[in-house]
């Protein structure tokens, strides 16, 4: 298993620890936070790393339906942060349903942040097959 997929699952457990301690807000925020940019980052890391040319077009993954599943996840979950900001700016300003939105959206979080890196654990090349 590579790096990035053992870093990818550890911080999912960290993810797991902050919002099961949601209460302590000290520890809540910037843990997440720091999940959110790192998951931002992921792609960036990725393309400076890999030969995308190589892996999409010339093995033909570009046409692999786990390919286009994971990017679909991926994107699901970039909504998600984006709506998670949004209700906790609700939940600052002491709105009561800004509250329950953020949990449900957390708990959304929690199972399709956990099926991208199931599926970018399944679609990452080991270090092997990479040469």
């Amino acid at each position: 298993m590579t790096g990035v997929v053992l870093m990818a699952f550890g911080s999912y457990l960290l993810m797991l620890l902050a919002f099961h301690w949601s209460a302590r807000r000290a520890l809540h925020v910037p843990v997440m936070v720091s999940l959110m940019m790192f998951d931002l980052s992921m792609p960036f890391y990725l393309y400076a790393t890999r030969d995308w040319h190589k892996r999409l077009i010339e093995q033909g993954d570009i046409s692999s339906f786990g390919v286009w599943m994971h990017l679909g996840l991926v994107l699901t979950l970039y909504a998600l942060y984006v709506f998670q900001v949004m209700s906790v700016r609700g939940v600052l300003s002491g709105n009561a349903d800004a509250r329950t939105n953020h949990h449900g959206q957390g708990k959304a979080m929690l199972v399709v942040r956990g099926l991208v890196i199931l599926t970018g654990a399944m679609l990452a090349e080991s270090p092997t097959e990479s040469h």
